[in-house]
Formats: structure tokens, C-alpha cells, sequence
């Protein structure tokens, strides 16, 4: 798999909006993760068949959630695009980061420019090969 990045306009809806009778506004959520992440979809991408890692980065403005809990949502988007299921994500890396706080980018895509550009909260995910699978301790 070649590197695949996307944003998509946040705040992020929770896995734990299912649990808290909101279970259209999760589900509205993972269409609108699925509608961003195919208008960024080359059609001379080909979805990953092997392990893969996933790369989320939340930049918020005033209101944080935990970032464990906008992982599934996600991860469960862009089946079928990205990856065939998501029991091939074996790396996760998840952060947020705050849009007035002190952070430094390097090598900067367009993509993730294009997230700045937009001035508001947005998610910035990308998905690659998964790295070596050597545990270290």
C-alpha cells in the first residue's frame, strides 16, 4: 500500500455515542468519514491486503474528547477502501493536539496544509504499511 492521508472536519463523534441513544449521530459520522476519505481516494490506489497502521491526529480548538473513544468510528469508515477488514490495523497512533497550543509539524503534506487552511477542528488520518512487528520492551 502507498501512504493514504484524508481529513475530515471535526469535532469527532464518540464510539460512546452508540451507547447514549445517539446511535444515527455515530453512524451519521462514519458516512461523513467515509464520503472525506473517498474524495481523497486515487483510482490508481489499490486497498491494503496486509497489516497496516492508522494515524490519527485530532486538532481541536476548545473542546477535547478522549481520543480512544474516536478511534473505532473510524478505523470501522473506510473498510473496504483503505483496508479489506480493520483486524489488519496492528499500529495505532493517536494525538491531539491543540490548534492554539505549541506544536511542531514536520514535512508537512498538502493534505495536512489543506486541514490548516480550512480553519477549523479537523481529524488528519492516514493509513501505511504497518511497521516492522518486532515488540520492543
Amino acid at each position: 500500500m502507498t501512504r493514504f492521508e484524508f481529513i475530515v472536519d471535526g469535532p469527532p463523534v464518540s464510539q460512546q455515542a452508540r451507547k447514549r441513544g445517539k446511535g444515527n449521530r455515530l453512524e451519521d459520522w462514519k458516512k461523513t468519514v467515509r464520503q472525506e476519505a473517498e474524495k481523497y481516494w486515487s483510482s490508481e490506489q489499490k486497498t491494503a491486503t496486509g497489516l497496516v497502521m492508522l494515524q490519527i491526529t485530532y486538532f481541536y480548538d476548545s473542546v477535547q474528547i478522549d481520543i480512544d473513544n474516536i478511534v473505532k468510528p473510524i478505523q470501522d469508515a473506510i473498510i473496504g477502501l483503505a483496508y479489506v477488514d480493520d483486524e489488519q490495523v496492528s499500529d495505532l497512533l493517536v494525538r491531539k493536539r491543540n490548534l492554539s497550543g505549541n506544536f511542531r509539524i514536520e514535512d508537512m503534506t498538502s493534505t495536512l496544509a489543506e486541514g490548516f487552511a480550512r480553519g477549523n477542528e479537523f481529524l488528519h488520518i492516514v493509513v501505511i504499511d504497518a511497521p516492522n512487528q518486532e515488540v520492543g520492551t
